[in-house]
């Protein structure tokens, strides 16, 4: 992955070509010892933590429903683009991440090293 970073403490990291991940699906990456779940929705990428807030189960592999995804441990359900938990166990956001597509690339934002 590729970094650039922001004035901010915040850098645009090179993540995943875009034609890697089909509409409707996520997949999962990880940065600096954190898990990223990256979803394509109709085209459109978003970034979330990629592990459950409620338990520890990776979200890329949750079923995705518009936009939203299933925990597959506990069947909790997040907004993708918000990361608002919709139903019990979760109670707890999804931190989200930026994204942006460039040269064919989806980029996401992340902290940038202090």
């Amino acid at each position: 992955m590729d970094a650039q970073t922001n004035a901010d403490s915040k850098q645009w990291i090179k993540a995943i070509r875009a034609d890697s991940l089909p509409v409707d699906d996520a997949t999962r990456i990880e940065h600096q010892g954190v898990c990223i779940a990256i979803f394509n929705l109709a085209g459109k990428f978003y970034a979330t933590s990629g592990i459950c807030t409620h338990a520890h189960a990776f979200l890329s592999e949750g079923y995705i429903d518009g936009q939203t995804v299933e925990c597959p441990l506990h069947q909790g359900l997040f907004h993708i683009p918000t990361g608002t938990p919709l139903s019990p166990p979760v109670t707890e956001r999804l931190k989200t991440y930026e994204t942006k597509l460039s040269d064919g690339y989806v980029h996401i934002l992340v902290e940038g090293r202090q």
